[in-house]
C-alpha cells in the first residue's frame, strides 16, 4: 500500500522532517523454522520482515493482520508479542527524503491460510531463511528475537 492519506496530510504540512511512526514487524516461520522476509526491489540486497505503519484507529495486532497479508498474500493471527524497538537505531530516510523514527512492535504469527505471493507491490520477493543464512536486514534487529524460544518474555530495547 502506498502512503496512507493520514501521512500524506501529514506530510504536506510538515515535509519531510523526523516524525514518529508506529509500526509492526511480523516473524512468520514455515514447517521447518525457517523464517519469511521480503525485499522491496530485486535491486537490492537489502530485506525485512514483513511490516508497516499502523493506521489511524487501527491496534497493532489489526496493524499486523493487514500488513502481511499486503506484503506476502498470507492471512495470519498474531500467537506473541515478541519485542517492541525504538531510537535512533531504527530511524529511517525514505528515498522522497521523508523521515521517520520507528517504534516497532514484533510480532510472532501463525499462518492461517491464503497463497504467498505480493498483493500490494510493496514485495518484489519473498523467500524464508534460516537464522544462520538470514539476508542483510533494513533495520538493525537483533538475533534474539529470530531464535525460536518457548519464553513468555517479551524483548525490549
Amino acid at each position: 500500500m502506498a502512503m496512507s492519506e493520514y501521512y500524506k496530510q501529514l506530510r504536506e504540512k510538515i515535509g519531510t522532517q523526523l516524525i514518529f511512526n508506529p509500526g509492526v514487524a511480523a516473524i512468520i516461520r514455515n514447517e521447518t523454522g525457517e523464517i519469511l522476509f521480503q525485499r522491496p526491489s530485486l535491486s537490492s540486497d537489502i530485506w525485512s520482515l514483513p511490516a508497516g505503519a499502523i493506521e489511524i484507529g487501527e491496534t497493532p495486532a489489526e496493524a499486523i493482520i493487514r500488513e502481511v497479508y499486503e506484503e506476502t498474500g498470507l492471512h495470519v493471527v498474531p500467537s506473541k508479542l515478541l519485542a517492541v524497538f525504538g531510537g535512533e537505531n531504527f530511524r529511517h530516510t525514505y528515498p522522497d527524503g521523508n523521515q521517520v523514527e520507528g517504534l516497532i512492535f514484533v510480532f510472532e504469527c501463525i499462518v492461517e491460510g491464503g497463497r504467498l505471493e505480493p498483493v500490494d507491490g510493496e514485495s518484489a520477493d519473498l523467500q524464508y531463511f534460516t537464522v544462520s543464512g538470514m539476508p542483510k536486514l533494513a533495520l538493525p534487529y537483533p538475533v534474539e528475537i529470530f531464535l525460536q524460544s518457548s519464553s513468555e518474555r517479551t524483548f525490549f530495547q
